[in-house]
């Protein structure tokens, strides 16, 4: 089960999922393909690109340039439940 975070949103969720499962993308992308599957929810990549600077800010997600956002092993780590996202101080 996963150590959850009051910082953490649904759209968090999505996109490290979708990265773990993708690779790595720029949050237009995550938004283009999360709508091609249904999944989007309405994100538009604004928000999309604000949760990811959020979660790069915590450690779960890297920027590796060109605003294309890459999960990390604490990312992977808090999808399987060996992480306490709650551990991190809110950024």
């Amino acid at each position: 089960m996963r150590k959850h975070a009051d910082w953490l949103t649904q759209a968090d969720e999505r996109i490290l999922e979708f990265l773990r499962e993708n690779g790595n993308y720029p949050p237009s992308a995550i938004r283009d393909r999360l709508a091609e599957t249904g999944d989007d929810l309405g994100y538009s990549t604004n928000h999309l690109g604000m949760r990811c600077r959020a979660l790069d800010d915590h450690g779960l997600l890297e920027n590796v340039g060109g605003g294309t956002y890459a999960i990390t092993d604490l990312g992977e780590e808090y999808l399987d439940g060996e992480f306490d996202a709650g551990s991190l101080e809110d950024a």
